[in-house]
């Protein structure tokens, strides 16, 4: 009998161990592709056992078989520990009678195999992995036209193999892929989103941003930044369309505002302002967007905030009594048009009153089967009075972590809050 190859003796076993690992399959469920060739090649032989073997390092794996009732065995005795040596068909007419396997506790002992023929299960760079077999119980020759027969078993079972590791390897580059894309997304809209926020003396301010899909960059954008002493910006919105396209529309809105804010007089003006760049830099595609943009000024011991809403929904007023009431602010969409209406008001905040400003992605959303509109998000503000800024926002988060459906929008939300008295 020719001896199985102990672990490490040979570079060349050392190589096809790497080819074993390399196509994953030990200790796999059972598959229908590979049984099926198990039932052909015990139907073709007359035989009482087939199966398919993978020979490990210390063990040959059954992946599958027929009239055997095993999962694995040790590699010695195993017959196709010997048959992987071989690059031709290993073929034993009587175990006892031949001197490979005349000592063979598998041919003596209670399975009594006298006939036992596998062909190699050969990958495209010479490896073996296992075999396909046959065995009886009862010595029998075997034909030219069997062992070719023997070979296309195994040369099926290989094509299985390599159509098994291929769509591996699509899932594997699919994952990758969209881990990727995740992480570019996140990266991205992290350089979209401002890191920190200004701490103002009697403001509290909380923010909340999700976007719809985490391979995607977001459209929605938010900002709050100090204006001058006592006094700061603020703005949500929403740019219509998603991925790195609408990314280079929200950084140059949150720019623009910026940069409109320092140099002009109110909230008008900046929205005016970002109109006007979003239709010098269309060409022949819209650029559009929806906004709130507002100003507080904090000075003389007030909260005086002036809006201004362009196609966005309304800012909504908490007062610290819990009742709410939206801005009487409202104007076209951003980008659309040269000549833009805008109808700007003022609100005064009073101690412990709030002022939540949201995207449309909240009004995307279902709940309990009903479509999200803006007198269910206000219902859902309702509640504890003199709730703090980021005890409201969380109401709106927890609302759409119950949704029944996933988000259709990237959602942003933002609540500044005038600090209680005393």
């Amino acid at each position: 009998m020719i001896e199985p190859l102990k672990s490490g003796s040979s570079s060349d076993e050392v190589r096809r161990l790497a080819a074993v690992r390399r196509y994953a399959i030990l200790d796999t469920p059972p598959d229908g592709a590979f049984d099926r060739v198990c039932s052909l090649a015990a139907r073709f032989f007359d035989v009482p056992f087939a199966s398919v073997t993978i020979v490990d390092e210390e063990r040959i794996w059954f992946k599958a078989s027929q009239g055997l009732d095993v999962g694995q065995i040790p590699r010695s005795p195993g017959l196709c520990s010997s048959a992987v040596l071989e690059s031709v068909p290993y073929v034993v007419t009587d175990g006892l009678k031949d001197a490979r396997t005349a000592g063979n506790a598998l041919v003596h002992g209670e399975f009594g195999a006298r006939f036992y023929a596998a062909a190699p299960i050969v990958t495209h760079d010479g490896h073996r992995l296992g075999t396909v077999n046959v065995i009886d119980a009862k010595p029998r020759a075997i034909t030219e036209q069997e062992i070719l027969t023997l070979q296309e078993l195994s040369a099926i079972v290989m094509d299985e193999l390599e159509l098994r590791l291929a769509a591996i390897r699509r899932v594997q580059q699919a994952v990758a892929q969209q881990s990727r894309a995740e992480s570019l997304a996140r990266t991205l809209q992290r350089s979209l989103s401002p890191p920190t926020l200004p701490v103002i003396d009697g403001l509290e301010v909380a923010v909340h941003y999700e976007p719809f899909a985490a391979e995607e960059v977001g459209g929605d954008f938010y900002d709050h930044f100090p204006l001058e002493s006592g006094r700061s910006g603020f703005f949500l919105g929403d740019v219509c369309g998603k991925g790195p396209e609408a990314a280079t529309v929200t950084s140059l809105v949150r720019y623009t505002m910026r940069t409109a804010a320092m140099l002009s007089d109110g909230p008008a003006a900046v929205i005016a302002q970002l109109n006007a760049a979003l239709m010098m830099e269309r060409s022949d595609r819209m650029l559009m967007c929806t906004t709130v943009y507002g100003e507080i000024d904090m000075r003389d011991g007030a909260a005086c905030v002036t809006l201004a809403v362009a196609g966005h929904p309304s800012p909504l007023i908490v007062r610290a009594d819990a009742t709410i009431e939206a801005a009487d602010a409202r104007g076209t969409v951003l980008g659309a048009f040269a000549d833009i209406k805008l109808e700007t008001c003022a609100v005064e905040l009073h101690p412990g009153d709030a002022i939540v400003i949201y995207s449309d992605g909240i009004l995307d959303s279902e709940i309990d089967g009903f479509r999200v509109d803006e007198e269910h998000v206000a219902a859902l503000l309702l509640g504890t009075p003199e709730a703090s800024a980021q005890a409201l926002v969380d109401r709106l988060k927890r609302a759409l972590r119950s949704v029944d459906r996933p988000l259709r929008d990237d959602v942003a939300i933002m609540a500044l809050r005038r600090a209680p008295s005393g």
